[in-house]
C-alpha cells in the first residue's frame, strides 16, 4: 500500500511576503498625502523658476515636455534654486495682480534685487507729498511682503521723482526738489514704522525731474515720470549704479 505524503509544513514564511507588502503600500498612501498638502503658494514659486514669463501657474505645468531616458543629460540646465529673496518677488507680483494695479505698478526681478515703479497717483495728489489712504494700503502690503524676507534683503531705497511741468520750462528748483525728497521720505518712514526691517537698511534719494523715463512733451509721457521708484536688493547683491538699474528695467 502506497504511503501519502504529508502536506508541506507551514513556516510562516508568507507572512514576511505579506508584510512588505503592506509596507510598500502604507509608503505609497503616505506619500499620496504629502503630495496631496504641499503649500500652493511654494509650488507656485518653484515652477515659475522653469518659466518665469508665464502667466500662470497651470500653464507653467503644461508646458513641461517630459523627456525618456537617463536625467542626466550633457549640458542639461539645473532647475532655479527658490529662495526667500525670490519669494518676495512672486509675492509682489500676485499682490499686484490680486489688487488689479497692474497699470499703476511694474515690477522688475533682476541678479539680485527687485525693482518696483509706482506711479505717483497711488500714493499723492498733484503737488503733495501727503500719503493718500488707498497709498498707505499699498504700503502695507508691500511691508507684510518685506517682513517675510527680511532676512534675506540687503537695502531697501526708496527713490522719489518729480515730472518738468510745461515741456521747454524747468520746474522751480527748490519746490522741485523738496516735493521729491518729501515724498520719498514719506514712503520710507511709513515703512518703517511699520517694523518689517532693520532702519539701517532703508535709504531715501529724490532725483526731483532729472531722472525721466519718458520725455516731456506729452501729458501722458510726464505723467510717467512723476513716480516713485523701491529698489531692494538682496544681502550679498553687488551694488550697482542707479542707470544699471535702468538698463533693465526701463530699456
Amino acid at each position: 500500500m502506497k504511503k501519502k505524503q504529508r502536506p508541506p509544513e507551514d513556516t510562516g514564511k508568507w507572512l514576511t511576503t505579506y508584510s512588505d507588502t503592506i509596507t510598500l503600500l502604507m509608503s505609497f498612501f503616505v506619500l499620496l498625502y504629502s503630495i496631496s498638502s504641499v503649500d500652493a503658494a511654494k509650488w507656485e514659486i518653484v515652477v515659475r523658476s522653469f518659466n518665469p514669463n508665464a502667466t500662470a501657474t497651470s500653464q507653467i505645468v503644461t508646458d513641461q515636455t517630459e523627456t525618456a531616458g537617463d536625467y542626466d543629460v550633457e549640458g542639461a540646465t539645473e532647475p532655479a534654486i527658490v529662495d526667500d529673496f525670490d519669494e518676495l518677488y512672486y509675492a509682489l507680483k500676485k499682490e499686484v495682480e490680486e489688487q488689479q494695479l497692474q497699470s499703476d505698478v511694474e515690477i522688475t526681478k533682476g541678479d539680485g534685487f527687485t525693482f518696483i515703479t509706482f506711479r505717483n497717483n497711488i500714493f499723492f495728489d498733484g503737488d503733495s507729498y501727503i500719503l493718500k489712504e488707498n497709498g498707505k494700503q499699498v504700503l502695507d502690503s508691500l511691508a507684510r511682503i518685506i517682513k517675510g524676507s527680511a532676512k534675506t534683503i540687503g537695502e531697501v531705497q526708496v527713490l522719489g521723482h518729480t515730472s518738468q511741468a510745461r515741456p521747454n520750462e524747468q520746474n522751480d528748483v527748490r519746490f522741485d526738489r523738496f516735493l521729491a525728497s518729501n515724498r520719498a521720505t514719506e514712503v520710507l518712514t511709513y515703512i518703517q514704522m511699520k517694523d518689517v526691517i532693520e532702519p539701517s537698511k532703508l535709504v531715501a534719494s529724490s532725483f526731483g525731474q532729472f531722472r525721466p523715463v519718458s520725455p516731456f512733451d506729452t501729458t501722458e509721457n510726464r505723467a510717467k515720470n512723476r513716480r516713485v521708484e523701491i529698489v531692494i536688493t538682496k544681502n550679498d547683491a553687488v551694488t550697482r549704479a542707479l542707470d544699471e538699474y535702468y538698463a533693465e528695467v526701463y530699456e
